[in-house]
């Protein structure tokens, strides 16, 4: 071979580790919201002006509107609830689920490690305050009017599990706490968690201010303090104190019905519950301003202790070893069946319900042999629904108080440790409350239904009278009476409960001129004479079913003997200081983001939102009253819709923040050089030009950017165009089908939306095949959802790409970098669409 021949063996440099991937560590995020700050002697003002105006007003016409249509707005809400729930059911139900997976996940990698705060910051708070003051904003006064209630209310039915008449009591009893258990447990703790971890990450860590826009700062960057970021946080403000101001309305009422219970003097009535709203405002008020440090911080350690006394006491008053019992054989039977009930959506209840189950000999004697079709409505999609729109101020509350805790520490301490607790609160006093119901059933306590009121009357007199009657204080007329014969001769038989009513009303009222007849009178409500049915002079048992939600809790503690009183006290206490726990931190969450994430707001503003939450309450409570309230609980639980869509945002946010402070992802390697959210929140005509432009010719614009990038263009082009003009076509023609009904296009809409994801997946390969070629950050999913939804964005950054105008940085220049990295790709010229 000619010319000189290569060595038998090549010799190289020795091998040298490659350089660390760039990380977020020590970035620091600079803010660039918009202020007002003002200062005229001890008055000092520091917050957003675009944010408090706005959120001001809306508040003003949600409030006029409950008042002035109260009916209206309860229908209007009420009906979006039940349209979300048969709608998006399987959305809150599913997301719910993968933000479990996702928080586990980082539990147990090596994200959990990463602190809320630097490496050598230590928690500001000992454990056993930091459990009690989260515990006390999250769920704390919840426990008290549900720990009784709910579990009760899942044995009593209606509901999936007491419509099967074959199914042994004592599993009835035991699936009521297991539904119990779901709606308390990691489902519903879990948005505060996501929240949490990602608030305190960017808030201690990268120093970004604490409120709900910075959550997005891992997606869009900069573009937070835009108009996009007033959004999140002005809608995050109103969900936060309309939760709050009907937390504080109706547990209003519930005060008020338990200091009814200790003494008849004090009525239940809208001027009483008025006293109380304002008695508790200003404790909170007083304590908001004294700050977290000192008021909240005092104040959750009170109700936490008192928590445990009543806890204690109940427990070792109770069956002690009954409760243990229930508790751990309820724990297994939850984990048991926790991904069954973590997936369930009901289905069959709120499509075909229990069509045709004749046919099979499945219909029981109530015509009834599945749970009633509102019940996912009323209780997993509205608990759900209330958790989500709680989020953004128990999540925020709770990563205040958590700076200088690994994430591994916080979800012990905001998952793990209130579960165990929860749990157990929950098998004390709904355990507690199922067994008094039951002995109280055994034992032939009345439980009338509709109230029934017996009357004994001289029948002349009856109708000489026309039906109009004030007997024992009750307005008695033909619209509220029904009537049935009494058992001895009857052709219409009285229940067993209802007759034992009679003989002793009859006892207690009949008048020498009498005749007897028996009258079952069906009438409103609260009449005091039957409460001896309800429970035994001794209070040691209870039918909890006949009684209003309000009296369950005291009716229960009210069955241990002596110390019964005591305990309706220390539990009145209880209530209200946990009410004061959640308005005051309520306030100094609302006061926080409508100060741009400042953590120490000016005391007026504390003041002024303090106040907003009672008057708001107030004025709700005065003209509307529980109506006017449940019609803004309604809209609350609703907003749950728009807030998980947000927190989905936030999951991918959150992975996003770890991956990069751990170098597994590049914080400054390339990324589109324009975002999807561009269009929307810059001023740059080319950008709204470009994204009309695609809206319309979409095909050709895709044909361009893949002939541009030296793909295989026209086939791809071609079919995206055949998807695309099939989809507008065939919109068109279910359009007008809609208003020609005589046209056979029935169903037309389900092959233009096959069409439609045809040209998405089209659209999706481009996007994955570009971003993969410049090594961009992603993967197909995103992209896939990306092109589903805004694909004329997902054009104009293919376009810049195509244009050679370069790649940004994934993070803005307002991210200091680490010493001796640099911009990958980065081409200041990429400002084409400017």
């Amino acid at each position: 071979m000619a010319g000189k021949e290569a060595p038998p063996y090549e010799i190289t440099e020795p091998s040298v580790d490659p350089p660390p991937r760039p990380t977020w560590k020590g970035a620091k995020i600079k803010d660039k919201s918009v202020w007002f700050k003002a200062e005229c002697g001890p008055i000092k003002l520091k917050l957003n002006p675009i944010v408090t105006i706005s959120s001001i007003l809306v508040i003003i016409a949600f409030i006029l509107w409950c008042i002035l249509e109260r009916d209206h707005a309860l229908d209007s809400f009420g009906s979006a609830k039940t349209w979300i729930t048969r709608t998006f059911t399987w959305l809150y139900v599913g997301s719910q689920d993968v933000w479990a997976v996702v928080i586990i996940a980082i539990y147990f990698s090596k994200y959990g490690q990463l602190k809320l705060g630097q490496d050598d910051e230590k928690p500001e708070y000992n454990d056993g305050t930091w459990f009690a003051m989260l515990f006390a904003c999250g769920v704390g006064v919840g426990l008290f009017f549900f720990g009784v209630a709910e579990p009760l209310w899942h044995y009593i039915g209606p509901n999936r599990y007491t419509s099967d008449k074959y199914m042994p009591d004592n599993e009835v009893a035991q699936w009521a706490m297991n539904v119990t258990f779901f709606h308390w447990g990691i489902h519903g703790w879990i948005v505060y968690v996501m929240i949490g971890i990602i608030l305190g990450f960017l808030t201690f860590r990268k120093g970004m201010p604490m409120t709900m826009k910075s959550c997005f700062y891992p997606l869009i960057g900069d573009r937070i303090y835009g108009w996009m970021g007033d959004i999140i946080d002005i809608f995050s403000i109103l969900t936060t104190l309309f939760g709050v101001c009907t937390s504080l309305g109706l547990g209003t009422m519930q005060v008020n019905k338990g200091l009814n219970f200790l003494n008849e003097d004090i009525e239940v009535n809208t001027q009483n519950q008025v006293i109380i709203i304002w008695a508790i405002t200003l404790v909170a008020t007083t304590s908001v301003i004294t700050g977290v440090g000192v008021g909240i911080r005092r104040l959750s350690e009170i109700c936490f202790g008192i928590g445990m006394v009543i806890m204690l006491l109940v427990l070792f008053l109770e069956d002690t070893w009954y409760i243990l019992n229930l508790y751990c054989q309820s724990i297994g039977f939850y984990i048991q069946w926790i991904m069954q009930l973590g997936f369930h959506c009901d289905a069959f209840e709120l499509s075909t319900k229990s069509f045709g189950a004749a046919d099979r000999g499945r219909v029981y004697a109530d015509g009834e042999g599945d749970g009633p079709e509102g019940w996912m409505d009323g209780w997993t999609i509205f608990y759900w629904g209330w958790w989500i729109s709680w989020s953004p101020f128990v999540g925020m509350f709770i990563a205040k108080i958590s700076r200088g805790r690994t994430i591994r520490q916080f979800i012990n301490g905001t998952l793990t440790a209130p579960m165990i607790y929860t749990f157990m609160w929950l098998t004390i006093f709904g355990g507690a409350a199922i067994k008094t119901e039951r002995l109280a059933a055994a034992e032939g306590l009345c439980c009338p239904k509709f109230n029934s009121t017996v009357l004994a009357w001289n029948s002349a007199n009856f109708t000489d009278a026309g039906w109009d009657m004030n007997l024992n204080g009750v307005q008695l007329s033909k619209s509220n009476l029904k009537l049935c014969k009494g058992t001895e001769d009857a052709s219409i038989a009285c229940g067993d409960c209802e007759w034992k009513l009679m003989k002793t009303f009859i006892d207690s009222h009949e008048t020498s001129s009498a005749t007897v007849i028996e009258v079952v009178g069906y009438v409103n409500d609260n009449e005091r004479w039957l409460g001896k049915y309800k429970s035994r002079d001794d209070k040691s048992h209870a039918r909890l079913s006949c009684m209003a939600s309000e009296e369950m809790w005291f009716a229960t503690v009210s069955t241990y003997g002596d110390m019964g009183p005591f305990l309706c006290v220390i539990s009145l206490a209880g209530i209200i200081l946990y009410f004061v726990t959640s308005s005051d931190s309520g306030s100094l969450v609302i006061d926080i983001m409508s100060a741009n994430g400042d953590q120490d707001p000016p005391i007026p503003q504390r003041v002024f939102w303090a106040v907003v939450e009672g008057a708001t309450a107030t004025a709700l409570l005065v003209a509307g009253g529980s109506d006017a309230l449940k019609a803004l609980q309604t809209a609350s639980v609703a907003a749950g819709l728009p807030y998980t869509i947000i927190l989905c945002f936030v999951t991918v946010a959150l992975w996003r923040a770890l991956a990069m402070e751990c170098g597994d992802l590049n914080p400054y390697g390339p990324d589109f050089a324009v975002s999807l959210v561009d269009p929307f929140s810059t001023l740059r005509p080319r950008l709204w030009l470009g994204f009309i432009k695609n809206l319309f010719i979409a095909p050709m614009t895709l044909y361009d950017v893949l002939k541009a990038h030296k793909k295989s263009a026209l086939g791809p082009a071609i079919m995206a165009a055949v998807c695309w003009v099939a989809w507008i076509a065939l919109i068109i023609a279910e359009i007008v089908y809609q208003f020609d009904k005589s046209l056979k296009l029935e169903g037309i809409y389900a092959l233009a939306w096959v069409f439609y994801l045809g040209f998405v997946t089209l659209l999706t390969v481009a996007r994955a095949n570009i971003r993969s070629h410049y090594g961009i950050n992603g993967n197909p999913i995103e992209d896939f959802f990306a092109a589903m939804f805004v694909y004329p964005c997902v054009l104009i950054q293919l376009e810049t790409v195509s244009d050679k105008n370069g790649l940004a940085p994934l993070m803005p220049d307002s991210a200091s970098k680490e010493p001796g990295y640099s911009d990958v790709m980065h081409n200041k010229n990429h400002e084409t669409y400017a």
